[in-house]
């Protein structure tokens, strides 16, 4: 049905007007009955509906609807899956068109800027490139169900401290490349129909009255059509967010913010030009949901069982020595942690499921496997018993091999609070302690949002990073430890040895502001430029089955900016056991144009194989790939000159290597002054001969009186101190070294701009 949008606006009152941006009360958009404009309701979130009709709340602290929980995105992202997470996408679609919800609040995609955010269990990874693509295919799964999503927390949301006031400090270049790339991969690929700003000033302007940032990027450089939302509580001034880009105030002010809203409009301070304008975007989503309702089954039996193979896909391997894995039925196994029977499956906040059912690994394992419990440590809190521990290092000693589950309780991470360090209840780390020294065959499976320490990480000979594992975790988990699934993970972050690694390490938290003093050097792209241990790298996962990378082939070796190319690599499986793998390209840039990661993450794809086959994975790149974002062109920019293609199976195992020549028709300006040096215009070619000219009458004078220089003049003024010299020599230097005068360098930098 084709509507007349700008009619309706048109046929609005003022107050009408005004109240359409912002909520009827804590989930519901209001409606005006006389126009036909429908009230719809909005529902967190990313991983399942957490529907709350009656009480409002926007923590998780009311029952909601029974629903179904997916695994959260610090797992669902180790799939390094499109297609999987589309799947996803659309049957959380549907389960919103089953229960009347018209927008899911999600995808998050903030950064993790730091392990110890305490809300990192929802965001995707390190990764802007990854969270990007993972993001895009998510949002394309519900929207394809006429299901709105609300990416977020637009922006440089990164900690639960002071989040609602705070100021993240970053530059430019930190914002494009790392922390806004996510949402912008969403709009260009995807087209979310919300935004959904977060509660954070960014260099002291509050998101949700950004106009650079709700307006000139979302809108002007990406293209973003749909409408932008506060989070819950956000908006700070509702007239400047309104100019500023800010169409939906959620939730609802109780009419105060609407007020306020019409007084503008009344004493011209306001144009109503920009409230019609938002109120059309309003209504335009409102309308794609209610124009395309498809009533239907909540299929939560099914769905769950989505749910299990989508945790199955995710789970991560990453220790496997002496293939102590997968656990066979002949053999008498020890389960112990109170996670066994209780697994830690969800984050606390805003997202918090209720769940129709749950499994756990302990009810799991296959019909005919010997297993033995024993409780050892409770789930929920840090507590050493004696009493059970004794009953779990018991049982331990009497079993063949021993399964630790182990992890976060609840209150170690939640929405609203940041994690103090990063390690283990020490309960936990006593009780494997104890363990190891009676059963040297000791697997440790791992429930966590977030990467925590491992002291005891080479005294354990397999180890499950299961991550928050949704509802049908536990069998998941399960299928993966006795072989029946073959785990197929790779991690979206890096898991550092310990906390103080981490480049966030001396500029996390604090109070007004929070300086994201690293820059670009996030995660893997400091640790591996730093060449730094860490337990396990960006990308890492192992397989049942093993995988050969071969044959690399570059489309074209001497492309230009404008060129896409397409990149092919075969992979075999040489194991014996069917299995996926996930081959990831990094390119790294050898032109020296800028300070740059060692590597970045630019294309990757999961192929299945069976043993013995081989497949071909074709990935592309073009000119965003290569490029960093100058902030003098305000754009991307990409230097003429090599670039290594690298091939692997994480940050750290490369495999292959191509090279390309990259020949870019961008320049970047320059102007030349007092102060540019030597060096600067060598490099330039349309200044280089001039640069030629004044480096020879400069040395000329340096070198007067020269045949008398004796032989410890020469060894103090070297060859390569001269050019270290006139590398870094700036033009007024040569009034003292040169014989130039101030009036000949000023006509030679006219002559040079012009050039320029």
């Amino acid at each position: 049905m084709k509507r007349d949008l700008k009619k309706i606006v048109s046929q609005m009152t003022l107050e009408e007007k005004a109240g359409m941006c912002s909520g009827l009360d804590f989930w519901h958009l209001k409606h005006v009955e006389r126009l036909g404009i429908p009230e719809v309701m909005v529902s967190d979130g990313p991983h399942g509906l957490r529907k709350q009709d009656d009480k409002g709340d926007h923590l998780g602290m009311n029952d909601s609807i029974k629903a179904v929980c997916f695994p959260p995105a610090a797992l669902s992202a180790c799939s390094f899956d499109r297609k999987l997470m589309e799947e996803m996408g659309k049957t959380i679609g549907k389960e919103a068109q089953a229960n009347d919800v018209s927008i899911v609040l999600g995808p998050a995609v903030n950064i993790k800027r730091s392990p110890l955010c305490g809300r990192n269990f929802e965001y995707y990874s390190e990764d802007p490139y990854l969270a990007g693509e993972i993001a895009a295919a998510f949002i394309n799964g519900v929207q394809s169900q006429h299901v709105g999503t609300s990416i977020k927390h637009f922006a440089v949301n990164n900690q639960e401290y002071h989040r609602m006031s705070n100021s993240s400090e970053a530059d430019e270049r930190t914002l494009r490349e790392i922390y806004f790339p996510a949402f912008e991969t969403a709009v260009k690929k995807a087209q979310p129909y919300t935004f959904m700003c977060s509660y954070n000033q960014i260099n002291g302007t509050f998101a949700s009255e950004n106009k650079w940032l709700l307006t000139d990027v979302l809108r002007g450089d990406w293209g973003f059509k749909g409408y932008v939302m506060s989070d819950w509580g956000a908006v700070n001034d509702r007239v400047k967010g309104l100019e500023a880009g800010l169409e939906l105030e959620m939730p609802s002010s109780n009419g105060v913010n609407d007020a306020l809203i019409v007084q503008a409009v009344k004493d011209g301070s306001l144009k109503e030009d920009i409230l019609d304008q938002a109120v059309e975007r309003i209504l335009r989503i409102i309308f794609e949901y209610a124009d395309n309702r498809a009533p239907q089954e909540f299929t939560m039996e099914k769905d769950h069982e989505e749910a299990r193979h989508i945790a199955e896909e995710s789970m991560v391997l990453l220790k496997n020595d002496e293939q102590i894995l997968p656990l066979k039925a002949s053999e008498k196994i020890a389960f112990i942690g109170g996670f066994a029977k209780k697994p830690r499956f969800q984050g606390g906040g805003s997202s918090h499921i209720n769940c129709f059912k749950i499994t756990n690994a302990l009810d799991s394992v296959p019909s005919d496997a010997q297993v033995t419990y024993a409780e050892g440590f409770p789930a929920d809190k840090n507590l050493y018993d004696d009493a059970l521990a004794a009953e779990a290092i018991k049982t331990a000693a009497a079993a063949d091999k021993v399964v630790i589950f182990a992890g976060l309780p609840d209150s170690f991470e939640s929405e609203g609070y940041d994690r103090s360090h990063m390690r283990l209840p020490e309960c936990q780390n006593r009780l494997i302690a104890e363990i190891l020294k009676v059963q040297p065959n000791t697997v440790i499976v791992l429930h966590n949002g977030s990467p925590v320490e491992m002291p005891w990480l080479n005294d354990i000979k397999g180890l499950l990073e299961a991550y928050l594992g949704g509802q049908a975790g536990g069998t998941a988990v399960a299928n993966i430890l006795y072989g029946k699934v073959n785990p197929s993970g790779k991690l979206a972050e890096t898991i550092p040895l310990k906390l103080s690694d981490n480049p966030s390490y001396l500029n996390f938290g604090g109070g007004e502001k929070v300086e994201y003093r690293e820059g670009v050097f996030v995660g893997y792209r400091y640790y591996d430029t730093k060449e730094m241990g860490v337990a396990y790298p960006f990308g890492y996962g192992l397989s049942y089955t093993t995988f050969a990378c071969s044959d690399l082939k570059i489309s074209n070796e001497n492309p230009t900016d404008k060129d896409t190319i397409t990149v092919l690599v075969d992979v075999t499986n040489t194991g014996n056991m069917a299995g996926k793998e996930v081959v990831q390209l990094y390119v790294k840039d050898c032109t020296s144009s800028a300070i740059r990661p060692e590597k970045e993450l630019k294309g990757f794809e999961k192929v299945f194989l069976n043993p013995g086959e081989t497949k071909t994975v074709t990935m592309e790149l073009d000119k965003r790939s290569f490029a960093w974002y100058n902030t003098e062109l305000h754009d991307w920019f990409a230097a003429s000159g090599e670039y290594k293609l690298l091939v692997g199976t994480s940050s750290r195992d490369i495999h292959l290597e191509g090279r390309i020549h990259l020949n870019s028709s961008q320049e970047l300006p320059m102007h030349v002054h007092m102060n540019t040096t030597l060096g600067e215009l060598f490099r330039n070619p349309k200044t280089s001969e001039t640069a030629k000219e004044l480096t020879a009458k400069y040395i000329s004078a340096m070198n007067v009186g020269e045949e008398s220089s004796s032989e410890a003049v020469s060894e103090a003024i070297t060859e390569e101190m001269t050019e270290a010299m006139t590398d870094s020599m700036p033009l007024r230097a040569l009034v003292s070294f040169g014989g130039y005068s101030r009036e000949e360098l000023t006509e030679i930098i006219e002559k040079l701009n012009k050039l320029v």
